[in-house]
């Protein structure tokens, strides 16, 4: 004789494949290149540094509107060279397979430096 099975046995068993199926579709979707972000961090170490650095800026930038310190104006326009440093870093790395130079990666950090310095003014 065969046991009923419980909608909450069914529930946590499709709660579990629809966790394991998003995380599969989300590590196949996490990079525009068609790497993971793991695989980034690993083959491309200097563009992930330049990528995390963006991305703290952009958090930094956002919590110093939030503040006050900023108005929005300024926000936008330091938005605006961070991403012009970003697309900078994508052409550098267009032209050496995917990669930058240790080189190209001084420059960049010295453009975030920059940046960094007017968002804490």
């Amino acid at each position: 004789m065969k046991k009923p099975i419980y909608k909450s046995t069914v529930l946590i068993l499709a709660a579990f494949f629809g966790v394991a199926g998003l995380s599969l579709v989300t590590e196949a979707v996490a990079g525009a290149d068609g790497h993971t972000k793991t695989h980034r961090a690993q083959h491309h170490a200097r563009r992930h540094e330049v990528d995390q650095r963006t991305w703290n800026q952009d958090r930094r930038i956002h919590r110093e509107v939030k503040e006050g310190e900023l108005t929005k104006g300024q926000a936008s326009s330091l938005r605006k060279d961070d991403r012009a440093i970003r697309q900078e870093e994508r052409d550098m790395a267009k032209q050496d397979g995917g990669h930058i130079t240790r080189g190209e990666q001084q420059v960049l950090n010295q453009q975030e430096n920059t940046l960094s310095q007017q968002i804490g003014k």
